[in-house]
């Protein structure tokens, strides 16, 4: 009775206050957790009551350490992750000035990121200076040149250093950043490559001489190493791919332990340029090794070589009523191995999603290393006819053979979970970055989200309807607490007056 009368003292304002309120609380919370998933992949409800409530409610505490051997396997997963998502040079990486700036110029988009530029200062760092190069004023001021991050001071910094002498790694700056056309840059490592092979000469005799000159020997094999290989790429570039081809091999003969550079991939896009289908598997029988380390350019150069065999006269329906013969079925196991080691690549082979210029740096399985593939590759796999329209067919297919949730991989290390991460460093803020796997919006992300709209609803009808919401309401929690009093009046004849006087007394 009491319930009823406390029912029936509630006004209409009351009602558009508490569903106003619930729905701001609930929209409040919704905002939050959104936030929260989109910056750390995980639900905050779910992480607290994982993290906190359970151990209260007696729930095993994953984190501790039950069986040393798997926390033995969890910590070698940990480390082949962080090896994993190491950012390696891209070995097809555009020229700034000639290509990155005549985007920029174009657009008013800048294709490159901070953190993509600084890599590479630090790479330039590395390769093209050394502790002596004090004693050479030339290669003092480049050493400084190489720090600068304004371009236009680095650019002062290389001709006033050849004002000096002629200087190798002063060529290769302005080669890569002055020169606006592949002409100029080839020019320019031209001269690169006489100032490079004298100091590499000198360097050569004087190696054994101490650690000094052993330092300034490396130094000038970096060097050297990435003048004739840009050569050869200015080459390839200007449409004079035989010539590409033969320096490529001829430094590949010369400088066999420099694999850092991956020349390799520079020369499987030139031989597929040439339709050297021969030559290509060649320098795949050599590459494409257990004890090498993978990269997309390898697994899909593999796959596209077995779908050649069969792509021109495949079909979806005469494979489904006849089944797959055994070259077919080699090359939809090469497809799905070079999905499973890169995901993101069938999308842009496709043309589901917009290719953008390709970053310097790449993060081998993420989405920068499948940009920088489809860039050069997708030309060649339009050649080959069929081999798009195989790929289209069976790529999706690979995901139903790789264990979920990613724990084990099928054929290559579990995929990595930092490739997001270190691709949204990597790739420019216009391009929408392809994530691997999907991640699946947490249950109270939808529940707040139902609970908010539903709320939302509520006030407003009540806002609308007051009256009629306030008899809806009133039936409502009349029917809610009709089980409450049932109770109550049961109570009251059973117990004796006197006692039950006492009671609602205290």
């Amino acid at each position: 009775m009491e319930v009823s009368m406390f029912l029936n003292t509630l006004t209409p304002k009351f009602y558009v206050a508490l569903t106003g309120t619930s729905s701001l609380i609930s929209g409040l919370i919704l905002i939050f957790e959104w936030w929260y998933f989109r910056k750390y992949g995980t639900s905050f409800i779910e992480q607290v009551s994982v993290s906190h409530l359970r151990p209260l409610l007696g729930g095993v505490d994953n984190s501790s350490p039950t069986n040393s051997n798997t926390s033995n396997g969890d910590a070698d997963s940990n480390r082949q992750s962080v090896s994993e998502c190491k950012v390696w040079r891209n070995p097809l990486n555009l020229f700034r000035g000639a290509e990155y700036n005549r985007y920029t110029w174009v657009t008013g988009r800048e294709p490159l990121t901070y953190y993509d530029m600084n890599l590479s200062a630090q790479d330039h760092q590395t390769f093209f200076t050394c502790d002596s190069d004090h004693l050479r004023p030339a290669d003092a001021i480049m050493q400084k040149a190489w720090r600068e991050r304004n371009p236009q001071a680095r650019i002062s910094a290389a001709h006033e250093a050849l004002e000096l002498e002629d200087c190798a790694t002063a060529y290769i700056l302005l080669a890569e950043e002055e020169a606006t056309t592949i002409v100029e840059a080839e020019k320019l490592f031209k001269q690169a490559v006489k100032a490079g092979e004298g100091c590499y000469r000198r360097s050569q005799q004087l190696q054994h001489h101490g650690a000094q000159y052993e330092a300034q020997h490396r130094r000038d094999t970096n060097v050297l190493v990435y003048i004739k290989r840009r050569l050869a790429m200015c080459s390839r570039k200007l449409g004079r791919t035989r010539e590409a081809v033969k320096m490529m091999r001829d430094l590949m003969k010369e400088f066999p332990l420099l694999s850092m550079f991956n020349i390799h991939e520079n020369l499987l896009e030139s031989l597929l340029e040439l339709q050297n289908y021969a030559d290509v598997q060649a320098v795949l029988a050599k590459y494409d090794d257990i004890s090498l380390p993978k990269s997309a350019t390898i697994c899909y150069t593999a796959a596209l070589l077995k779908a050649r065999a069969v792509s021109d006269k495949f079909s979806p329906e005469a494979a489904s009523r006849r089944g797959l013969s055994t070259a077919e079925m080699n090359a939809v196991e090469a497809i799905h191995r070079a999905v499973e080691f890169n995901p993101h690549v069938p999308k842009y082979l496709l043309e589901m999603k917009s290719l953008i210029l390709p970053p310097e740096h790449i993060l081998k399985r993420g989405d920068s290393e499948a940009i920088a593939y489809a860039f050069f590759h997708l030309q060649h796999w339009k050649r080959v006819e069929g081999a798009l329209n195989l790929l289209h067919c069976t790529w999706e297919g690979t995901f139903r053979m790789i264990p979920y949730p990613l724990e084990k991989g099928h054929l290559f290390y579990p995929y990595p979970i930092c490739t997001e991460t270190a691709d949204r460093e990597l790739l420019p803020m216009f391009h929408e970055v392809s994530v691997y796997p999907k991640k699946e919006l947490p249950f109270f992300i939808l529940f707040t989200a139902g609970l908010c709209s539903f709320t939302a609803m509520l006030a407003l009808l009540t806002h609308q309807f007051p009256e009629l919401m306030g008899v809806f309401a009133k039936a409502f929690l009349s029917t809610l607490f009709a089980p409450l009093n049932f109770i109550m009046e049961k109570v009251e004849s059973i117990l004796p007056s006197s006692l039950w006087h006492q009671l609602t007394r205290i």
